[in-house]
């Protein structure tokens, strides 16, 4: 969503500036016995599982990765970064360099899907037209390298993303061969609220219509209408704020503040004016999916009972329904990529879109690929389990609220209560909120804007990768620290670049001239990868993450230990595997406290009197003998000594 702020905003309340975009559209949808036994070994086989009521399809390993690169930024060797440089300047990433040796390198962090963003053919500065390309006009492009969210041809991809601009869609079929026989699926993204201004397709198929092709252009609204329009004006680009110009005032044919758009549409983020603001989506146009200017609907609204209505009773609720083009069009897209072998999507800003068509588009999906991988960008909380059981997502973006309390403490006044209480808030659908510390729109993690040390993550994302069934996320160069302290051109130094050709200096090290192999990262960027890989491994591959959950931090926060609001710890289990987690938040000072576990889960786990030892599964070379007491009484305590910023995740040795 980073697209919708420029540079000349404050990114600081990202949830703000989308809440408020969201009302002015009104479009969007909806101590201890000291008298301790033995070294003990216990069997728990003959005891009844406690968790029965988990699926079968959940117990076959652990969850998701999912790997988010900047797909135009993976590969690039260049490290000029000029601001505003050309692709001949400063670079650019192929599809190519997505070799077996890197896939292979990405899917040793324990990675199941790689999200390549990017990838579908959007508007950008560059002349492709002796491949029947048109020119994009500068005036509604953000950037020379252009928004991936602001697509000019859904059934092509990004020309500068292939050697052979004339084969850019075999080019990407062989990445997505070359990806699923690393074992691993593919994920891209599908933008339904907005599109480009300058919508084309070229690759369409037979039969397949534009957007807007067969639009009335007299009215505002038709159910029938592609589009939104500001009837009897033209389109005017808008007023620049601070000295911009595109392009950073570079001369070009197409800069001259002027693009041809009769009559004016409305903009992406739901503007109806004819010249919107610089600071809207004016490089997009809003997509009429039959909603009314007043915000009444045209199409069949989907009954309260479709709730907990399995995605085949959804898909059969559509047909034979009157629906609006729009809708049509998006299945159609999504189906010709499931048809290449695209495993799943991602779709930007979901809850400018209504439900309805989620149930329409994601049970299309599902009937053509029941494991596909169905990702949204949702903001609203209130809204989070009306896009998962009426709108039939997978999953949804876990930033309000588990994110921007990480982000708290991480910078230093946050309070790790607030974990556990949002943990519990969305039991009931935690395991579709996928959890993540980086994106594109977010800031990395290292820059001095967010927590000014890569180090700081670590503990946050022990807790992220593993609290939950949830799937777990990580963007390209997160894991070796990149900072995301170029100037690029268009928006602020601190996230990496979406609008730019650049260069990513951390990920850059790593790649090593394309060898792959970290060659050229300092000992403590490895030690980061490192850190990451041991975690996503555990997070992927540990059975016990699609079990169940215990809280260990409200019994510890009452008991009279340091255990304090920089501490967070907690249980998993699915049978035989049961881990207990501990994490310091602290960066600066060590802690000693006896970790309490509740009595009731040490009856749940079948635990008799004895010591038990445990294994760490994160810090693999510390030979640290740690020992979980349990007493004759069912109380229970594990010696803790933590240094800042460190995390356990002890298994408990049971025998069989």
């Amino acid at each position: 969503m980073y697209r919708c702020l420029s540079k000349f905003i404050d990114h600081s309340n990202l949830k703000n500036v989308v809440s408020s975009i969201l009302l002015v559209s009104s479009l969007a949808s909806c101590s201890g016995d000291n008298n301790k036994p033995e070294i003990n070994s216990v069997s728990t086989s003959e005891h009844p599982s406690a968790e029965q009521h988990i699926s079968n399809e959940m117990n076959k390993g652990g969850k998701p990765v999912v790997y988010q690169v900047f797909t135009r930024l993976f590969g690039n060797k260049n490290a000029n970064n000029k601001p505003w440089g050309t692709i001949a300047e400063n670079g650019v990433g192929k599809f190519s360099d997505f070799n077996d040796t890197a896939l292979n390198a990405i899917k040793e962090l324990g990675v199941s899907h790689i999200w390549y963003t990017g990838v579908p053919h959007h508007a950008l500065i560059g002349d492709y037209t002796e491949f029947g390309i048109s020119n994009d006009d500068p005036d509604v492009v953000k950037g020379r390298a252009g928004s991936p969210y602001s697509v000019k041809d859904y059934y092509s991809v990004n020309p500068d993303l292939a050697d052979n601009p004339a084969k850019r869609v075999e080019e990407f079929e062989a990445l997505i061969a070359r990806t699923h026989q690393q074992g691993m699926k593919v994920i891209i993204d599908i933008v339904p609220n907005h599109i480009a201004r300058d919508y084309r397709s070229l690759g369409k198929p037979d039969g397949v219509r534009d957007f807007g092709e067969d639009d009335d252009k007299t009215v505002e609204f038709s159910s029938n209408n592609d589009f939104y329009y500001v009837v009897g004006k033209d389109f005017k680009v808008p007023q620049s704020l601070d000295g911009y110009s595109p392009l950073g005032g570079e001369q070009h044919p197409l800069a001259d503040g002027l693009f041809a758009e009769s009559p004016a549409k409305w903009t992406g983020n739901g503007s109806r004016a004819a010249q919107p603001n610089i600071n809207d989506w004016y490089e997009t146009v809003k997509v009429n999916y039959g909603v009314k200017p007043d915000g009444s609907y045209t199409f069949a609204r989907l009954p309260e009972s479709y709730r907990y209505k399995s995605y085949q009773e959804h898909f059969q609720f559509w047909q034979n329904k009157k629906i609006p083009n729009s809708w049509v069009k998006f299945k159609e897209i999504t189906q010709f990529w499931l048809a290449k072998g695209v495993d799943g999507f991602r779709y930007d800003m979901a809850e400018m879109v209504p439900v309805e068509f989620w149930s329409y588009l994601n049970s299309a999906i599902k009937m053509t690929n029941k494991d596909a991988f169905i990702l949204a960008e949702v903001y609203n909380p209130n809204e989070y389990r009306n896009y998962i059981q009426l709108g039939k997502m997978g999953y949804l973006y876990d930033k309000v609220d588990f994110y921007d309390r990480l982000k708290d403490i991480m910078q230093g006044h946050g309070n790790t209560d607030d974990l556990a209480n949002i943990q519990q808030r969305y039991a009931d659908i935690e395991q579709h909120l996928l959890h993540f510390l980086e994106n594109h729109d977010e800031q990395r993690i290292a820059s001095p804007g967010f927590a000014g040390s890569a180090e700081k993550a670590k503990p946050a994302m022990v807790v992220s990768a593993l609290i939950s069934r949830s799937p777990t996320m990580l963007y390209f160069g997160q894991e070796v620290g990149e900072d995301g302290s170029e100037e690029t051109g268009f928006g602020d130094p601190s996230r990496t670049t979406i609008f730019d050709y650049a260069g990513v200096p951390a990920h850059q090290r790593w790649m090593n001239d394309g060898k792959f192999d970290g060659g050229q990262l300092s000992e403590k960027e490895k030690d980061l990868r490192a850190f990451y890989q041991r975690i996503l491994t555990i997070s992927a591959n540990n059975i016990a993450m699609t079990g169940l959950y215990r809280s260990l931090h409200e019994e510890n926060r009452k008991a009279l230990t340091p255990y304090n609001h920089q501490q967070f710890a907690f249980s998993r289990w699915l049978d035989n595997e049961k881990l207990i987690v501990v994490s310091n938040f602290d960066s600066e000072n060590s802690y000693q406290y006896d970790l309490k576990l509740p009595t009731e889960l040490v009856k749940e786990w079948h635990l008799p009197a004895g010591q038990y030892l445990l294994s760490d599964l994160l810090n693999t070379n510390d030979n640290t003998k740690n020992t979980l007491i349990v007493n004759r009484d069912s109380t229970a305590s594990i010696a803790i000594n933590i240094e800042p910023l460190a995390s356990y995740v002890f298994k408990l040795k049971l025998s069989k």
